[in-house]
């Protein structure tokens, strides 16, 4: 009885062994075979999105719009060749791995184009469609309005650094020599300037609540009168809408220093007429708390409103007075409102630049244009993607305006 026994649990692990073994070739077989049916896919998908972004250029090309940043051009002849045969071969591609694929295998081709390709058919690259933009612009007085941050210069995690390049100012300095040129900036306007470090243009900081501009009577956008006064040379003179509101914002930024000041990261930066509260360094489990503190601190002064930038919560008075206010300010004091061959370019990245974007679209002339690399929600008509474009425009603004006249 136990020989039986023995040479029944031999041949039971047998068996256990050879199913083992069978099982796991099986599994190895159904794995590979998954690999390979998953590398079909993604071979058929890159293919694909190849031919659908040749087609989408030639799309744009069709509509008006450059593909390219280059000034060559290449022969239609040439061109049609080449694109022949690259249909062909693709096309041969596509067959093959679609007859390898199972029959209910269908693959919409719609998700292939990128949310910003698409974005950009609608607000096109201002680089693209330059040579258009400028044919338009043909006898115009254009003047050009600037954001600083994130425009003239990257994001930084440190405000104070935000530092922007010595091509870029050279690019500044060349279309102020040409162009009336302002910055509007979410800065205070003594910090922008130490930024930029240039004497032709004019600084609006505080997002046009502290503006140094050309002497004039103005009026705001409620029809109220602002009084300003000249200074000593009698050629430039600061607008301060909101200079009442100064004794309560010192007031405002000594408190959030003292209440966030155990919140790690948390940068109050004092921009002269608002009080900006960066979060980009700090840790999402304390936004809420950083949060919490800034609206307290609100509620506690009803005068005031806060908007909220990039990575930054930004305090400022509750007045009539934008980063649109500002444009209208400089076209006015220029003596250029009223002017029909005024074509006003507006270069903005952040939220609070939509303000501008949508009284240039009011004037139904201009050229809003918004540095951003993500679709997003704009009032915007073209785009950049980000400063080093803004660098190439400013600098193609500049040639245009010297080799058009």
């Amino acid at each position: 009885m136990k020989g039986g026994k023995k040479e029944t649990d031999s041949v039971r692990r047998g068996v256990g062994r050879v199913l083992r073994k069978l099982l796991s070739g099986r599994v190895e077989r159904n794995y590979s075979w998954r690999i390979q049916l998953n590398m079909k896919y993604i071979f058929l998908l890159l293919v694909t999105f190849k031919i659908i972004k040749r087609k989408f250029t030639q799309l744009q090309e069709a509509m008006g719009f450059q593909t390219s940043h280059s000034t060559k051009r290449i022969s239609q002849p040439i061109f049609k060749a080449k694109e022949d045969s690259i249909d062909t071969h693709e096309n041969s591609l596509i067959r093959r791995t679609t007859l390898n694929l199972t029959d209910h295998t269908q693959i919409n081709a719609k998700f292939i184009l990128s949310g910003y390709d698409s974005w950009v058919v609608r607000h096109p690259s201002a680089l693209s469609t330059f040579d258009r933009l400028m044919k338009a612009a043909t006898g115009k007085r254009i003047v050009v309005f600037l954001d600083y941050d994130g425009t003239l210069s990257p994001i930084v995690n440190d405000p104070d650094r935000a530092f922007m390049s010595d091509e870029m100012r050279a690019a500044v300095y060349e279309v102020a020599t040409n162009f009336p040129t302002a910055i509007i900036s979410g800065r205070s306007r003594d910090k922008v300037r130490n930024f930029v470090k240039l004497n032709n243009l004019y600084y609006a900081g505080s997002h046009g609540m502290d503006i140094m501009a050309p002497s004039k009577p103005v009026r705001s956008s409620d029809g109220k009168h602002f009084d300003i006064a000249c200074n000593t040379k009698g050629t430039e003179v600061p607008f301060q809408p909101a200079k009442k509101f100064l004794p309560a914002i010192r007031e405002i930024l000594r408190i959030l220093k003292n209440e966030v000041k155990d919140i790690q990261g948390a940068m109050i930066e004092d921009n002269g007429f608002c009080v900006s509260v960066h979060f980009r360094q700090v840790q999402e489990k304390d936004y809420d708390v950083l949060e919490e503190k800034v609206k307290c601190v609100l509620e506690n002064n009803p005068q005031f409103c806060m908007t909220e930038g990039k990575k930054v919560m930004e305090i400022r008075p509750s007045i009539k007075w934008n980063k649109g206010n500002a444009v209208e300010y400089f076209l006015d004091t220029l003596g250029l409102s009223t002017s029909n061959d005024i074509l006003p370019v507006y270069i903005g990245d952040d939220r609070p630049d939509e303000d501008a974007f949508k009284v240039i679209q009011s004037r139904e002339q201009g050229y809003p244009i918004i540095v951003s690399s993500i679709p997003r929600e704009t009032n915007a008509l073209y785009s950049l993607r980000d400063p080093s474009e803004v660098l190439i425009f400013l600098s193609r603004l500049a040639k245009w305006k010297k080799t058009s006249f």
